[in-house]
């Protein structure tokens, strides 16, 4: 399979309008994941996008990618989030676990089996090296035993890497990953999350009983998991800035062509000079966000350090959609009140990404430690 980025972005866009952004409307309506959609995407190779062409996926660079994001977010934050999981599934087993490849690889592509990653859990959230899932040795395998909670996908996804401690008490340093088979004994689903919107992201969680792992499907031992979780976790956090500008700019969009035709005082509404500034005010902001998801994209391409820049990049975005979808919402008066604008769902995803993949206040933090003596 092959698309080059240009002719991928344009059937992206073309696919975020036609499919994702009315499917949205029904996917909130019925509280599900948008799981025809994900075979849509599959067939245009979203599910393989930094797959290498050799198994079967596009080879795209990371920063297709965060474009991928942006307009998809644009459409819908919630289905931008489980496709791009499902994708990273399928990227990581090339990359970290080949020998798992013939066995799954294939449903992943073409969205028969839906992947997640999970690392949250009831008791830790942005503090990973607290979590509690264990993995104890078994022989040749392994048993693990543990609750996941807030996962994307997670209602549905049945191939899913999981982050487990081999020593309990040792923080990071014990973290192992493994790939379990949702289909096999020892592990039952919870209840989906009931929220305020964006339910077509999935969001739940799941048991471990003594889920039998065999020899071969543990993608990184300790020492090694914890480090590459948070390499990928860099990327994780620039394309939900990258979805922040899509919302926004769609928003933007919307409100620039209502303003030109809707009257007020015998005068568009972007005849005045107020209402127009707010969407000046958001154009601005909306450039600086998208100079930061740049900034960090190309460093991701070079296999570069990309923390500080990835957290820059998630904090201003999320800061920025968080100011001004509210605002570009007040421009349009009651008739954004109406479910047909994205408003509102668009409002809670910037919500829900504000939380994923680090708090804002833990990247802060991070942001902040460079300053130490």
């Amino acid at each position: 399979m092959t698309a080059s980025p240009a002719a991928l972005l344009d059937q992206t866009r073309t696919f975020a309008r036609e499919v994702v952004a009315p499917g949205a409307l029904v996917w909130e309506r019925e509280r599900r994941l948008g799981h025809e959609a994900l075979s849509q995407a599959a067939g245009m190779g979203l599910t393989g996008l930094q797959v290498p062409p050799s198994d079967g996926g596009l080879g795209h660079p990371y920063s297709v990618k965060a474009q991928v994001a942006e307009i998809l977010g644009g459409a819908d934050f919630g289905f931008a989030m489980s496709l791009l999981n499902t994708q990273n599934v399928a990227h990581r087993l090339t990359r970290d676990a080949p020998g798992l490849v013939p066995r799954y690889l294939d449903d992943l592509l073409t969205a028969r089996r839906v992947g997640c990653t999970a690392l949250t859990e009831p008791g830790a959230g942005s503090d990973f090296g607290a979590i509690r899932t264990t993995a104890a040795a078994d022989g040749d395998g392994w048993r693990l035993n543990g609750e996941k909670a807030w996962i994307i996908n997670a209602v549905a996804a049945d191939l899913i890497v999981v982050y487990a401690q081999t020593q309990p008490g040792s923080g990071g340093r014990g973290i192992a990953s493994f790939l379990v088979d949702g289909q096999r004994d020892g592990f039952t689903r919870t209840d989906p999350a009931r929220m305020s919107a964006q339910h077509s992201i999935g969001a739940g969680g799941f048991i471990l009983n003594d889920y039998r792992v065999e020899p071969g499907e543990m993608i990184r031992p300790a020492g090694e998991a914890f480090k590459s979780a948070l390499t990928d976790i860099n990327g994780a956090r620039a394309y939900v800035a990258a979805m922040c500008c899509g919302m926004v700019a769609e928003c933007l969009g919307i409100v620039a062509e209502y303003g030109n035709r809707r009257e007020t005082f015998s005068k568009p509404l972007i005849g005045h000079q107020g209402w127009r500034w707010k969407l000046a005010d958001a154009d601005t902001d909306l450039a600086a966000a998208r100079a930061l998801v740049r900034d960090a994209a190309a460093l991701i391409d070079a296999e570069k350090d990309a923390m500080y820049p990835a957290a820059r990049a998630k904090v201003f975005a999320t800061r920025m959609a968080e100011r001004h979808l509210p605002a570009l919402a007040q421009c349009m008066g009651a008739e954004g009140l109406k479910e047909s604008y994205p408003f509102g769902r668009h409002m809670i995803g910037v919500r829900a990404g504000s939380f994923t993949d680090g708090s804002t206040e833990i990247l802060l933090e991070r942001l902040a430690a460079q300053f130490r003596a």
